[in-house]
């Protein structure tokens, strides 16, 4: 079952609207809703390798802590730093090169058969010698030590292979004793960053098109979060401007109270159209009407009293956004997003953005065109142009609502660093906002980021009707529950086989979103995302599932797969794997730098791939058992990598299926 917190938003606008004067403090009332996702352990402090588990398990292996310890490697929770450690250290030694250029230098090979890691020697500016000969030199020079198992020069490349019997030992221990938070690192330790994301508009049901900004925010907010961050989840909501006195207006013509109560987001958007498309045709219309009274006034003149703190269409107002924010949480809830604040256009301060029009004018920002003011971006960049911050008529902009709302919330949270998770058509706007900010001389305007991402096309469903999301996500669903059902023995085991169809299903439309670089465009294809064929998210749920089932049925005491005899795994199916696993916390790290999904999402499939390979050399069933609990070991370890991954990229990982 999903569970929302729910805060009695009608008692907390009851409270505001009595003890509140009718002025811009009204549109500052709101409620922060925090919403429980499906899986939701008990809070407990993210669980980091140490020094001392590190250093016994080094101790069964003969080995010893590299000396060299380079800043911003973390060898107590990343196998691979460690190595990293080692491959300077005797590297430096070798080559008399600074340690301090060796350890950023090493790089992934773009396959294993390339290496661990290599590193390309023209990269350590050695001058007046052939990089191929020098490479040739430190390979055969070179001390294994009992980390590496070859080192080999290739052209102008040096390639390390890891010793894998250190990588059985460390992996494996380290994935099954620090469990979901294997992977995690305190990269960005004492560091707040807001995340802004989703962002949809009040009273219109979740569209699809808001797909791509909610699950890539979550994703990054949770990357963040589980590399070291304290992470600030934050949905700007479109909560303020012209658009409420049209669906007020709407409301009074078309409106059905039975309707609200049972269905409420979608009425509000049948009215919103309906009343949209009188007001176009009341534009076109040779009819003439009085001044003041036709629609469109009216929309204005109800969002001007809005404005003004009038008491009914305050009411209306806060009416309509406490039912949108109901909806929204159901559907976050189901996409395993949580928001720390729910925020919006109408809680901007007016005092701040009077006070930014002020900070416009005193920096000589300011340029006046027909009454409207601007501010001329072409003398700091030339492709950002002129941007307007404040009608003719004086009313503010969303651009100045967004300088405001970025000075307010770093006076709120200091925070080190804030994304913004917004589609490329914003590409311009957002440029513009940041560049405002820096001219405001604004020192954290360099500490803000934007995040962007292509469009969604084809978003449609299986009749070919646009639709919304949660229409999306019930299809989806029933699709899911269609194929689940036609293996009755397996269905007959599934506890609650409603509920893992839609995870699945929700699987499927995520990973169809994530796994391609987020500003491509992508095609949403039914057949595809829900196949169980190739890469998609109910393979990887099969994946997951089968690797469950394995540990479920093995006759094998879990607390004994960390002391295994990992000698025993010989084969190079199982050498393959361990290798691939030992990449998992370098891959977060990656997924830091460039803000992919997909960076994450191909790894994932790599490994389900070569997990698949291992099923038909690898037996657990019928073997001995030091063989089965070192094999097993090697599959819970796997397991436990893809639940992480999963997990992070918002998926609810299935146990059967």
């Amino acid at each position: 079952m999903l569970i929302a917190h729910k805060i009695n938003l009608r008692t907390f606008f009851h409270f505001m609207l009595i003890k509140l004067p009718y002025c811009h403090l009204i549109k500052r009332a709101f409620a922060t809703k925090v919403v429980t996702p499906r899986i939701a352990p008990e809070y407990r402090p993210t669980m980091l390798g140490s020094v001392e588990s590190l250093t016994n398990n080094l101790n069964t292996l003969s080995l010893k802590l590299p000396e060299v310890n380079i800043q911003g490697s973390f060898p107590e929770s990343n196998p691979v730093d460690l190595l990293r450690n080692y491959i300077t250290q005797e590297l430096s030694k070798i080559s008399g090169v600074d340690k301090e250029l060796i350890f950023p230098a090493l790089e992934w090979g773009t396959t294993l058969e390339k290496g661990d890691l290599l590193i390309p020697v023209p990269r350590l500016r050695i001058k007046g010698a052939n990089p191929k000969d020098l490479a040739e030199q430190w390979a055969a020079a070179f001390p294994k030590g009992g980390y590496l198992k070859d080192v080999i020069a290739q052209g102008p490349f040096l390639q390390f292979f890891f010793n894998t019997s250190v990588l059985y030992k460390l992996v494996i221990s380290d994935a099954l004793e620090r469990g979901d938070d294997f992977g995690a690192l305190p990269l960005g330790k004492g560091q707040k960053v807001i995340v802004e994301f989703s962002s949809p508009n009040i009273a219109k049901p979740f569209h699809a098109g808001h797909l791509r900004s909610t699950i890539i925010g979550g994703f990054i907010s949770n990357l963040y979060e589980k590399l070291g961050h304290e992470v600030m989840r934050m949905n700007y909501l479109g909560d303020w401007g012209k658009q409420f006195g049209v669906l007020a207006v709407g409301f009074e013509r078309y409106g059905d109270e039975a309707k609200l109560k049972t269905d409420p987001i979608n009425h509000l958007f049948e009215v919103y159209v309906k009343i949209n498309q009188d007001i176009k045709a009341q534009s076109e219309s040779t009819e003439e009407i009085a001044e003041g009274q036709s629609l469109d006034d009216q929309a204005r003149a109800f969002f001007k009293k809005m404005e003004n703190g009038d008491e009914s269409a305050v009411s209306l107002w806060k009416r309509f956004r406490e039912l949108s924010i109901e909806k929204y949480i159901d559907t976050y809830a189901r996409l395993n997003i949580k928001y720390d604040l729910y925020s919006g256009e109408s809680q901007v301060p007016q005092e701040i953005m009077d006070e930014a029009t002020k900070i416009f004018e005193e920096k000589g920002l300011l340029s006046e065109d027909q009454g409207a003011k601007l501010i001329d971006l072409t003398k700091f960049n030339k492709k950002l142009g002129k941007a307007i911050v404040q009608k003719k008529d004086g009313t503010s902009l969303y651009l100045t609502r967004d300088v405001g709302a970025a000075i307010d919330r770093y006076r709120k949270y200091k925070f080190d660093k804030m994304i913004y998770v917004i589609a490329s058509q914003q590409d311009l706007h957002t440029a513009q906002f940041f560049e405002i900010l820096k001219r405001m001389d604004f020192e954290w305007a360099k500490n803000l980021t934007h995040i962007n991402f292509g469009m969604v096309l084809g978003m449609s469903s299986r009749k070919g009707t646009v639709v919304f999301l949660d229409t999306i996500l019930e299809e989806t669903k029933e699709k899911m529950h269609d194929v689940m059902r036609k293996n009755d023995s397996k269905y007959q085991q599934i506890a609650n086989p409603e509920e893992v169809a839609d995870l699945v299903g929700i699987s499927a439309v995520m990973i169809q979103d994530m796994q391609s670089k987020r500003i491509n465009n992508y095609e949403f294809k039914w057949e595809r995302m829900t196949s169980f064929e190739g890469d998609t998210g109910p393979y990887l749920q099969y994946a997951h599932s089968r690797l469950a089932s394995i540990t479920r049925n093995a006759d094998i005491d879990l607390a004994e797969l960390p002391g295994a005899d990992f000698g025993l795994l010989v084969e190079p199916q199982a050498e393959y794997l361990v290798r691939l696993l030992a990449q998992y916390p370098d891959v977060l790290r990656t997924s830091l730098k460039n803000h992919e999904p997909s960076t994450l999402v191909t790894y994932l499939f790599k490994l389900t791939h070569q997990v698949s390979s291992c099923y038909d050399v690898l037996w657990v069933a019928g073997q001995e058992k030091p063989l089965a609990t070192a094999r097993l070991a090697l599959y819970a370890s796997a397991r436990q990598v893809l639940y992480n991954g999963m997990l992070l990229l918002g998926l609810t990982p299935v146990e059967r299926m």
